[in-house]
Protein backbone atom coordinates (compact mmCIF):
# COMPACT_ATOMS: atom_id res chain seq x y z
CA UNK A 1 0.00 0.00 0.00
CA UNK A 2 1.33 3.65 -0.96
CA UNK A 3 1.76 5.97 1.80
CA UNK A 4 -0.19 8.61 0.26
CA UNK A 5 -3.11 10.77 1.54
CA UNK A 6 -6.52 11.15 -0.07
CA UNK A 7 -6.12 13.10 -3.26
CA UNK A 8 -7.08 17.20 -2.37
CA UNK A 9 -6.71 19.62 -5.21
CA UNK A 10 -6.36 22.72 -2.22
CA UNK A 11 -4.04 20.23 -0.41
CA UNK A 12 -1.81 18.98 -3.84
CA UNK A 13 -1.43 23.01 -4.83
CA UNK A 14 0.18 24.10 -1.15
CA UNK A 15 2.66 21.13 -1.22
CA UNK A 16 3.58 22.17 -4.85
CA UNK A 17 3.53 25.97 -3.98
CA UNK A 18 6.05 24.77 -0.83
CA UNK A 19 8.55 22.82 -2.75
CA UNK A 20 8.66 25.91 -5.47
CA UNK A 21 9.11 28.41 -2.28
CA UNK A 22 11.86 26.03 -1.14
CA UNK A 23 13.66 25.64 -4.40
CA UNK A 24 13.61 29.62 -4.34
CA UNK A 25 15.27 29.93 -1.38
CA UNK A 26 17.69 27.30 -1.29
CA UNK A 27 18.66 26.54 -4.96
CA UNK A 28 21.13 29.19 -6.86
CA UNK A 29 21.02 27.57 -9.59
CA UNK A 30 16.69 27.75 -9.89
CA UNK A 31 16.99 31.44 -8.64
CA UNK A 32 19.13 32.14 -11.46
CA UNK A 33 16.85 30.52 -13.58
CA UNK A 34 13.96 32.08 -12.59
CA UNK A 35 15.19 35.82 -13.01
CA UNK A 36 16.37 34.63 -16.37
CA UNK A 37 12.99 33.24 -17.16
CA UNK A 38 11.41 36.74 -15.20
CA UNK A 39 13.50 38.93 -18.22
CA UNK A 40 13.07 36.76 -20.75
CA UNK A 41 9.25 36.24 -20.87
CA UNK A 42 8.13 40.40 -21.93
CA UNK A 43 10.40 38.92 -25.17
CA UNK A 44 8.10 36.47 -25.53
CA UNK A 45 4.97 38.27 -25.04
CA UNK A 46 5.91 41.47 -27.23
CA UNK A 47 7.99 40.11 -29.97
CA UNK A 48 6.25 39.60 -33.40
CA UNK A 49 6.25 36.43 -34.16
CA UNK A 50 3.57 33.55 -34.52
CA UNK A 51 1.82 32.21 -31.71
CA UNK A 52 3.30 28.20 -32.53
CA UNK A 53 6.86 29.95 -32.06
CA UNK A 54 5.92 31.90 -29.14
CA UNK A 55 4.92 28.27 -27.23
CA UNK A 56 8.20 26.31 -28.33
CA UNK A 57 10.24 29.74 -26.63
CA UNK A 58 7.84 29.53 -23.61
CA UNK A 59 8.06 25.48 -22.92
CA UNK A 60 12.15 25.85 -23.89
CA UNK A 61 12.36 28.39 -21.13
CA UNK A 62 9.48 26.32 -18.58
CA UNK A 63 11.48 23.43 -20.02
CA UNK A 64 14.57 24.38 -18.04
CA UNK A 65 12.99 25.05 -14.57
CA UNK A 66 11.35 22.20 -14.79
CA UNK A 67 14.77 20.41 -14.96
CA UNK A 68 16.08 22.39 -12.58
CA UNK A 69 13.36 21.49 -10.26
CA UNK A 70 14.07 17.43 -11.17
CA UNK A 71 17.41 17.93 -10.85
CA UNK A 72 17.03 19.19 -7.00
CA UNK A 73 14.80 15.86 -6.18
CA UNK A 74 17.50 14.01 -7.10
CA UNK A 75 20.08 15.47 -5.52
CA UNK A 76 17.36 15.63 -2.39
CA UNK A 77 16.51 12.01 -2.58
CA UNK A 78 20.30 10.72 -2.64
CA UNK A 79 21.77 12.97 0.22
CA UNK A 80 18.66 11.58 1.57
CA UNK A 81 20.03 7.94 1.41
CA UNK A 82 23.43 9.04 1.81
CA UNK A 83 25.79 11.39 2.39
CA UNK A 84 28.57 9.43 1.91
CA UNK A 85 30.61 8.94 -1.67
CA UNK A 86 28.90 6.28 -3.45
CA UNK A 87 29.39 5.97 -7.39
CA UNK A 88 25.63 4.74 -8.15
CA UNK A 89 25.38 8.23 -6.13
CA UNK A 90 27.44 10.06 -7.85
CA UNK A 91 26.00 8.65 -11.32
CA UNK A 92 22.42 9.77 -10.26
CA UNK A 93 23.23 13.22 -9.62
CA UNK A 94 25.58 13.23 -12.84
CA UNK A 95 22.04 12.42 -14.59
CA UNK A 96 20.09 14.78 -13.28
CA UNK A 97 23.11 17.53 -13.98
CA UNK A 98 22.10 16.15 -17.86
CA UNK A 99 19.03 16.66 -17.26
CA UNK A 100 19.48 20.36 -16.49
CA UNK A 101 22.75 20.78 -19.65
CA UNK A 102 20.15 18.93 -21.83
CA UNK A 103 17.13 21.34 -21.16
CA UNK A 104 19.80 24.28 -21.55
CA UNK A 105 20.55 23.17 -24.69
CA UNK A 106 17.25 22.55 -26.31
CA UNK A 107 16.46 26.28 -24.81
CA UNK A 108 19.31 27.63 -26.55
CA UNK A 109 18.95 26.25 -29.82
CA UNK A 110 15.33 26.95 -29.69
CA UNK A 111 15.28 30.68 -28.74
CA UNK A 112 18.43 31.20 -31.57
CA UNK A 113 16.31 29.59 -34.32
CA UNK A 114 13.11 31.58 -33.44
CA UNK A 115 15.26 34.80 -33.00
CA UNK A 116 16.85 34.61 -36.14
CA UNK A 117 14.10 33.73 -38.08
CA UNK A 118 13.01 37.27 -36.58
CA UNK A 119 15.69 39.08 -37.37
Amino acid sequence: MRNQPKYNFFKNTNYALKGLKDLIQNETSFKIEVIAAIILMPIIIFIDINLTQKALMFISLSGMLIAEAVNSAIERVVDLVTLEHHHMAGRAKDVGSTIVFLSIFVFIVTWAIVLAEFL
